[in-house]
């Protein structure tokens, strides 16, 4: 029999299979979510909620609070954030104190990107109108949905999954990143990703632009490329890189 080393020991044969689990979990439950919201007309009462609370037109489509900053200032915003992650990531491969840092960002920095170009692509491909666009909300066209054949004639229109939500619900790879390197901290990385996305998100179905589907699957496709670059980039750690936690923290999976 062959000898037993310390580390086959703690090899458990089934844990390669276990995020693949999840992820197929969490992908059965969300189409499931997606066939109740179309069921049960949600996008469209949603929608008809926020035309009518503004007088039957997108009277906020242009206010400043929503138009400049949370729409043009989130965005620039996002950016920044990203260009911070850059020159971070750029500084752990000139700096020795920094090596440490070089993975955990280079995932960061992959992460996001992925979740925001992932987004920005699918709209190129996938004709989908915005509420404004609708007859039914004062615009020009019909609703036609997802897996529907669309007129002849009919152009098509790149609002779907929700762009801007993508540049809040790509930073719930902080989650991820923070739990690499300061367990302590990373719920708040979950909140700062879902908090942005969320309040992008908002700020467009309140203008017009997008049904809540469409941000659900922008949020769901973030979670995504977060969470499978992150069993690739991010192995569990043998030692704690939190000094304040046990070890057990920093391997541990939430």
């Amino acid at each position: 029999m062959p000898p037993t080393t310390p580390a086959s020991r703690l090899v458990d044969p089934s844990s390669a299979s276990r995020p693949l689990h999840r992820l197929v979990l969490a992908w059965a439950a969300f189409l499931l979510l997606m066939l109740v919201i179309d069921r049960m007309g949600l996008d469209f009462r949603l929608a008809d909620a926020l035309y009518d609370l503004q007088g039957d037109a997108w009277s906020l489509r242009t206010h400043p609070l929503l138009e400049t900053w949370l729409h043009r200032g989130g965005r620039t915003l996002s950016q920044w954030l990203g260009g911070g992650v850059i020159l971070l990531l750029l500084a752990s491969l000139l700096l020795r104190p920094l090596r440490h840092w070089r993975r955990p960002l280079r995932y960061l920095f992959l992460a996001v990107a992925g979740g925001a170009l992932a987004v920005s692509v699918i709209k190129q491909l996938v004709p989908m109108e915005c509420p404004w666009d609708l007859a039914r909300y004062g615009g020009d066209w019909p609703f036609v949905g997802l897996l529907t054949p669309r007129p002849t004639g009919m152009p098509d229109s790149a609002c779907f999954p929700a762009g801007h939500a993508s540049a809040g619900y790509a930073w719930i790879a902080l989650y991820f990143f923070l739990r690499r390197v300061r367990p302590r901290l990373r719920w708040l990385g979950l909140a700062t990703g879902l908090g942005l996305g969320l309040a992008f998100g908002v700020t467009q179905q309140l203008r017009g632009a997008h049904f809540l589907s469409h941000d659900l699957w922008t949020l769901m496709l973030c979670w995504t490329i977060s969470f499978g670059l992150a069993q690739r980039l991010l192995p569990p750690a043998t030692q704690p890189t939190d000094t304040t936690q046990p070890a057990r923290e920093a391997t541990a999976h939430a």
